[in-house]
């Protein structure tokens, strides 16, 4: 069992205070991953709201597992059913902060972020133009840590389904962003 399960555990044997460290050791990266995915802070504001309640709601059915990951398959439902009635997935404007600078751990100093702005601002743009599917997968994995197996679960697909996207991502990523890579010692015109 891990932590999270202990703490689900002592929730619903009437400890309060697990829901509230659960919430907290969450928040970041849910709130990270559902940020990258929809439109912006309104939307995320109000999809992170509504995955805590339908997850204390639905909790009783929540047996055993990977809490994260379900917790995480919540969100994503309400992502997908969001973009349903928006008709598509969204992607961050320009007036959006960036929200690679939302993750946890992430976050570059101010020195660091006012030298590689332009290169953040690249690669947020990048990221953001990746197909939903490869989106998620890439962001599940690098901001968040997850597991392959627990993305495939969020996503309802198979394990190499998810690699596959992954794959995908990097390779369109790799192209898209292929000036953003250091010199490599050919001969360059001057």
């Amino acid at each position: 069992m891990d932590e999270y399960e202990r703490l689900v555990d002592a929730y619903r044997k009437g400890d309060d205070t697990a829901l509230e460290r659960l919430v907290q050791s969450l928040r970041r990266p849910l709130y990270g991953f559902i940020y990258h995915m929809t439109e912006g802070r309104d939307d995320a504001d109000d999809i992170f709201q509504e995955t805590w309640r339908r997850a204390i709601r639905r909790l009783s059915r929540f047996r055993t597992g990977n809490f994260r990951a379900w917790l995480f398959r919540i969100a994503h439902n309400l992502i997908i059913d969001r973009a349903r009635r928006n008709r598509l997935l969204t992607r961050p404007d320009e007036d959006s902060p960036d929200p690679l600078a939302l993750l946890p751990d992430k976050r570059p100093t101010p020195d660091q972020e006012a030298i590689h702005s332009e290169t953040a601002r690249r690669i947020a743009e990048a990221v953001a133009a990746l197909p939903p599917e490869q989106r998620e997968v890439f962001v599940l994995r690098t901001q968040l840590g997850l597991s392959f197996r627990e993305i495939a679960a969020i996503q309802k697909t198979s394990i190499n389904t998810a690699l596959g996207r992954m794959h995908y991502a990097i390779q369109r990523l790799r192209r898209d962003l292929l000036d953003l890579r250091p010199d490599t010692g050919q001969d360059s015109e001057s």
